[in-house]
């Protein structure tokens, strides 16, 4: 746990709620460039005993749709895609069931009303297979097409906020054929080296590294998510991170070293309202429902997660847990400490999985 005296207000709330849940992870709060508290709790490894650690690096589920929106707003500030152009231009003949009026703008937003290959309508459970391919095929943007595919559009575009984790997949193929690299290099190239993140990658679930955490279906047992998700994340989720690079993304970020200050105003500029979570929606970023602050967050089988920057305070809380439910008490506490440090109501947590 934080272990001295805790030196940020909401501390005493977040650490109770670690202590009083199955938290599995890491939770830290960053200031400027001091850490102010940090916890930590149960195993990235339970086979074999070893414990998280603050630098244990955890998946993000669909915190990572953030690192494909940016790489697409860098393609578009160099000119190499046209937001409001149609997606068409790029699929040619493929996915012909995407209608031609949706644009790299519409799936930014999730605002395409393209069908969903994960109907997170449904009540899934942590345990079900979800995915109707074999997942170890699915390691390039390219290799999702089967997944895509014969999926009916559900909505005009532009007619309301619909989350969709194709729209996203959709978006890695965009930036595999504007850019002629896989999308895993193009992430890296586009967003996390210009942010300076060292230990931010998309890892291979069945080769995980011994600093990253196996994701676990349930707060007990050994039940991993390998063969519950992509073998190798892409446009809608899939990257590890640890809680150092989430302040250090955050930073970047604001201070306008991924894209220009121009296209993060235009990123955290709130296009939807989505009561059913308590928030807004920008393109490719999740935001306050009244305030300033910006969120990435994301759930799957062995993943729970957020890490919210508040840039005026220049202040970033994260929690990212290694099970499939676990983070959300935390989550919820961690909100509440935010909000009433920066004095301003808290978002309703909807503990409801958030995407791949």
């Amino acid at each position: 746990m934080n272990g001295d005296r805790p030196t940020w207000a909401g501390a005493g709330a977040i650490d109770a709620a670690v202590r009083g849940s199955h938290f599995s992870g890491v939770v830290t709060v960053d200031v400027a460039g001091a850490r102010v508290f940090e916890a930590v709790a149960g195993d990235a490894n339970r086979a074999y005993g070893v414990a998280n650690t603050v630098g244990t690096s955890f998946a993000v589920a669909s915190g990572s749709k953030a690192f494909t929106a940016l790489a697409v707003m860098r393609l578009a500030e160099a000119g190499l895609v046209e937001l409001d152009a149609p997606v068409r231009d790029w699929l040619g003949d493929e996915l012909p069931l995407i209608a031609d009026g949706v644009t790299l703008r519409h799936l930014l937003g999730h605002r395409s009303g393209i069908g969903d290959y994960l109907d997170e309508s449904e009540d899934l459970a942590a345990s079900d297979y979800v995915l109707d391919v074999p997942v170890h095929t699915l390691t390039t943007a390219e290799a999702f097409l089967p997944v895509l595919a014969g999926r009916p559009q559900l909505a005009e575009p532009d007619t309301g906020f619909a989350y969709s984790n194709s729209g996203f997949v959709v978006l890695a193929l965009v930036i595999e054929r504007a850019t002629g690299e896989a999308f895993h290099d193009a992430v890296q190239r586009l967003v996390f080296d210009p942010a300076g993140l060292r230990d931010t990658a998309y890892l291979r679930l069945d080769e995980l590294p011994s600093h990253a955490a196996v994701g676990y279906l349930f707060d007990h047992g050994d039940r991993a998510n390998t063969l519950h998700l992509p073998v190798r994340g892409n446009g809608d989720g899939g990257a590890f991170t640890t809680a150092a690079e989430l302040h250090r993304f955050w930073t970047a970020l604001f201070e306008g070293r991924i894209v220009s200050a121009a296209a993060v105003e235009e990123m955290t500029t709130p296009r939807s309202e989505v009561p059913e979570e308590g928030l807004r929606y920008g393109l490719g970023f999740w935001l306050h429902p009244s305030g300033d602050a910006v969120l990435i967050e994301g759930a799957d089988a062995g993943v729970s997660f957020r890490s919210t920057h508040d840039p005026a305070t220049r202040t970033t809380v994260s929690v990212l847990g290694n099970t499939s439910d676990g983070a959300w008490p935390v989550i919820g506490a961690a909100a509440e400490a935010l909000d009433a440090a920066a004095g301003r109501s808290a978002p309703v947590q909807d503990d409801t999985a958030i995407g791949a």
